[in-house]
């Protein structure tokens, strides 16, 4: 499956005039199978940090630190 992006608002504008305008949020979607092949855990590196998201016997997602 290719990566897909979706475009989304992030909510309605408040009235209150702090936040004049939103930008539409771009995401990416990833399949679970396509990050984790034939693997239950992956290493994520973000920034000087490494966190591990693991899938569970029950088909769950943890992600730790």
């Amino acid at each position: 499956m290719e990566p897909t992006t979706h475009k989304y608002h992030a909510g309605h504008t408040p009235d209150n005039g702090l936040f004049p305008h939103f930008e539409p949020l771009t995401i990416k979607l990833l399949s679970s199978e396509d990050l984790f092949g034939n693997s239950n855990e992956i290493l994520i590196q973000h920034r000087n940090e490494q966190y591990r998201l693991r899938l569970t016997r029950n088909n769950k997602l943890i992600l730790t630190k």
